[in-house]
């Protein structure tokens, strides 16, 4: 079995979903997802993140965070056999967040 990461990304300033109905429908499409994952012994880890973050530099100097493009929103890293397998659940994600999907296979 191969770890992978499969990744949410936000546009900082842009509402990902249209209404707060809309949020909460996904939110529990999300959690029957999760569930299922963490069913079939596939779910390692699931995580959201707050949108505020803080950049830190190896002189120990924080930097404003780096806003440009999208932003890490969440991800899960999951257990599957093969890309093919992590694409298959990609696609069961992004139709459970609403939001495209980024497949990252961790090395090894």
């Amino acid at each position: 079995m191969t770890q992978f990461m499969l990744s949410v990304h936000h546009t900082p300033g842009s509402e990902p979903y249209a209404s707060e109905e809309e949020m909460q429908a996904a939110f529990a499409a999300v959690a029957a997802f999760n569930q299922q994952l963490a069913d079939d012994g596939r779910l390692v880890f699931v995580g959201a993140l707050h949108s505020e973050a803080d950049i830190v530099t190896a002189k120990g100097v924080d930097e404003p965070p780096v806003r440009e493009g999208a932003q890490l929103g969440g991800f899960w890293v999951v257990e599957v056999d093969g890309r093919a397998g992590a694409r298959k659940l990609a696609e069961q994600a992004s139709a459970a967040c609403r939001q495209p999907i980024e497949v990252r296979e961790f090395e090894s």
